[in-house]
């Protein structure tokens, strides 16, 4: 079904680049992302655009294999290749690019990008307990810092509590879009529900974001559908997808399954509620971005609570779990979720280890058919 809303955040998204050029012209400052654990409240109140940078195309990861090894991960060989090509409008825009220590492979690549843009590096923990809690929060102070610096401006409390409710606001209405999947039959396709969250984080103006992802909710919700489908309900978990690192998530529904909640930092990472409000904007924002359940935590149970959680609540037949060939720490947890989902939640799980290039997809094509025909 063709969705009106959905067609008009498609025309709007289509000029992500001219807005956020015309942003940029106004005098505002432009801070590059590449990872979630970059609270983008901090870029908010310092008045500045926070946007989320490429590093989901094959076509790029050539030209950084002329520097990159080609067993490292096609993320980081992809956001790499887009640095070395001038070929990314998010990057060429950015006045700083904030970058978060989640691997060896990734710090090593920030290293180099230093040589083309002005890169901040996060170092974040690798546990989540009280002692890293209070390194972050430093961690996130020196950033405060730095953007204050770069965009010349005083963070205030004041501006970052503001900036934590417009935030808020931003999840609970991507989450209301993609909530509309637990209905069955889910009315948005997998696709569609990755292509909502691809294209919303590159939305140089928040208010922008919310008003086209409330507009879809409503639409959407406000429909009835009486079509039955025997589709099967798959839950993908795993590494970040985007366009143009989504075949797994096409082959699924190609292949007759329905992709109903994508648990990634694309996707239902992103629409996690604040834990808690108490203390100061710096606290709130030190524990909300400490808390993400990613493989680069160790241990990371917030991951298995959390895929239990979503399991029930979208009615799901499988899990999938993805991983990009070379992520070692989403590799080595495959094996203790595989445990999980078949002991503590009685449902039939795949691993599927790839890289972006579609040269595996028939094999692949193969594998999830089989799959599939287990679960009938």
């Amino acid at each position: 079904m063709t969705w009106t809303s959905f067609q008009n955040f498609r025309t709007i998204t289509d000029k992500n680049v001219l807005r956020l050029q015309e942003e940029k012209k106004a005098g505002r400052k432009v801070i590059g992302q590449y990872c979630i654990y970059s609270p983008t409240e901090l870029v908010l109140a310092a008045d500045a655009i926070p946007v989320s940078l490429c590093g989901t195309k094959n076509e790029s990861i050539p030209t950084a294999e002329s520097v990159l090894p080609r067993t490292l991960c096609p993320l980081i060989k992809s956001s790499f290749g887009f640095a070395l090509e001038d070929s990314c409008p998010y990057l060429a825009a950015s006045d700083l690019v904030v970058a978060d220590t989640t691997c060896d492979g990734k710090k090593k690549m920030f290293e180099l990008l230093g040589n083309f843009k002005p890169v901040y590096v996060l170092e974040l923990p690798q546990r989540q307990n009280t002692d890293a809690l209070a390194y972050w929060r430093r961690q996130l102070e020196l950033y405060k810092d730095t953007l204050e610096s770069v965009c010349r401006v005083t963070i205030t409390e004041d501006a970052l509590w503001q900036a934590i409710h417009l935030v808020e606001r931003f999840r609970k209405a991507l989450k209301s879009v993609l909530d509309l999947a637990k209905r069955r039959p889910s009315p948005l396709s997998g696709m569609e529900l990755l292509e909502i969250c691809f294209r919303a984080s590159f939305m140089p103006v928040y208010d922008d974001r919310i008003q086209e992802l409330e507009a879809i909710a409503k639409e959407i919700g406000q429909s009835a559908s009486e079509e039955k489908s025997k589709a099967p309900r798959i839950l993908l978990t795993g590494v970040p997808t985007g366009l143009g690192s989504h075949k797994v998530i096409k082959l699924f529904e190609e292949c007759g399954a329905s992709v109903v909640c994508i648990d990634n930092c694309t996707c239902y990472k992103k629409v996690r509620a604040y834990q808690s409000m108490s203390g100061s904007a710096l606290d709130v924002l030190a524990k909300h971005s400490l808390d993400i359940p990613c493989a680069v935590m160790s241990p990371n149970p917030g991951r298995y609570e959390t895929l239990q959680k979503l399991a029930g609540e979208f009615s799901v037949d499988a899990v999938c779990d993805l991983t990009w060939q070379g992520c070692q720490t989403y590799e080595v947890e495959s094996s203790s979720l595989r445990k999980f989902v078949h002991e503590s939640l009685k449902l039939p799980f795949l691993q599927i280890v790839t890289e972006y290039a579609e040269s595996d997809c028939e094999q692949l094509r193969i594998r999830i058919q089989a799959f599939l025909e287990m679960l009938a």
